[in-house]
């Protein structure tokens, strides 16, 4: 029976920093599902079709991959999906408080399903998609952040050059 992860978010966009947490994810899972989780209280920049091909073009044809999406409870969906774990990349302590909570609620909800966290790499551990957005809108490089893909698709949506 291979060992399933849900590894959700918003991906908005997709960043180096996540990259980084499904490929390490990877050698401890024998398939991960990123979930794009629908979130009421966030707005999107990226549709989910936009958000679905560059999580595509990032991680490549890998059939350990499936890029899905839904509503509702995280944890409810990753039972629906058989995943025995949920994947949380963790940058700073104020990362991990929040992450705590939802993985102590989670495993209220149900604790045959573990939550795993994952340090974010150095290189990226300041890394978010609303910082990134946020740079990249006041028109600074975030070329060493995201996929160069991302990066132009980001400065085609925000009106900037590059």
């Amino acid at each position: 029976m291979p060992l399933i992860a849900l590894y959700p978010g918003s991906f908005d966009p997709i960043t180096n920093g996540h990259l980084s947490i499904i490929e390490r994810g990877l050698h401890v899972f024998d398939r991960l599902i990123i979930g794009m989780a629908h979130n009421t209280r966030k707005t999107t920049l990226f549709t989910e079709d936009e958000r679905r091909e560059m999580i595509r073009r990032s991680v490549g044809d890998d059939p350990r991959v499936e890029i899905a999406s839904f509503e509702g409870l995280t944890i409810e969906y990753a039972a629906k999906r058989g995943a025995v774990g949920i994947l949380r990349g963790l940058r700073a302590v104020a990362d991990f408080d929040y992450e705590l909570q939802m993985a102590n609620m989670n495993r209220k909800l149900n604790p045959a399903i573990e939550t795993l966290f994952m340090m974010s790499s150095d290189e990226y551990f300041f890394v978010s998609s609303q910082n990134v957005k946020e740079v990249a809108g006041l028109g600074g490089d975030v070329s060493k952040l995201v996929p160069g893909f991302v990066a132009q698709m980001l400065a085609a949506r925000l009106g900037r050059k590059g």
